[in-house]
């Protein structure tokens, strides 16, 4: 063993201990610390270099028959693991790989969650078939665009269009009209769409209408969900049963 001859020189105490309660400055003189209770003997700092030349005595000593390993003779092992890359984003790296998702394919895009949300309903229609309606709950049957139109052309068009679908059994439709994003004060077309689902004549036939889903246009274009059959007078004042 090569510590085998360790308790002999403790036996014959071939070294000095260094003494608690002192210490020793860079000018090697050797001082008693204030907070022992006891008062230790002052010891020459001579006594000092030779127990650090004790105990390099006593190591080499002790290491003498140690023979270092040979490279051939060892198994090396190397770590490969390493920290998910997650543990190194901070919340920065994550709003920025965020936004950079939206702007190159939309994704984490809310319509509802934008101004330019619209949905309504028709008579006595409880509010959940709009939301209903956008997160598409009801297959798209046709469709319409009036991209391009005056607004004149654009009625004519949506008239004509949701009476060939009521005529047709159709339920779901959608009417793309645009953003109106050019438009110096607010769009056009979509207002007009929304007025005439509102407050004209096909009020009656309309269940609810909601901006579309970004895979259908978005805020450039609604859904409108139709009735079988026109709602009566008695029914409107009936209200909700």
């Amino acid at each position: 063993m090569p510590f085998k001859d360790l308790k002999k020189l403790l036996k014959k105490k071939s070294f000095k201990l260094t003494p608690p309660s002192l210490t020793v400055n860079s000018e090697r003189t050797c001082q008693k610390t204030d907070d022992s209770q006891h008062k230790a003997p002052k010891v020459d700092c001579l006594d000092v270099d030779q127990m650090v030349e004790d105990e390099k005595k006593m190591f080499l000593e002790a290491m003498a028959d140690v023979k270092p390993i040979q490279r051939g003779d060892r198994v090396e092992t190397y770590s490969t693991a390493s920290l998910p890359i997650d543990n190194y984003v901070n919340s920065d790296d994550e709003a920025l790989q965020e936004l950079q998702q939206l702007v190159e394919c939309g994704k984490g895009f809310v319509v509802s969650n934008t101004p330019e949300y619209i949905e309504g309903t028709g008579y006595n229609i409880n509010p959940e078939f709009a939301k209903r309606l956008h997160r598409g709950d009801f297959s798209i049957q046709a469709h319409i665009d009036l991209h391009g139109l005056c607004v004149e052309d654009a009625r004519t068009t949506f008239e004509l269009f949701l009476k060939d679908s009521i005529m047709t059994g159709k339920r779901a439709v959608l009417v793309v009209h645009g953003r109106g994003l050019s438009s110096p004060h607010k769009p056009v077309l979509k207002t007009k769409v929304v007025e005439w689902l509102r407050c004209g004549p096909w009020r009656k036939w309309v269940i609810a209408f909601s901006s579309a889903r970004s895979i259908d246009g978005g805020a450039g274009a609604t859904y409108v969900l139709l009735r079988q059959r026109p709602v009566t007078r008695s029914q409107r004042k009936r209200g909700p049963s």
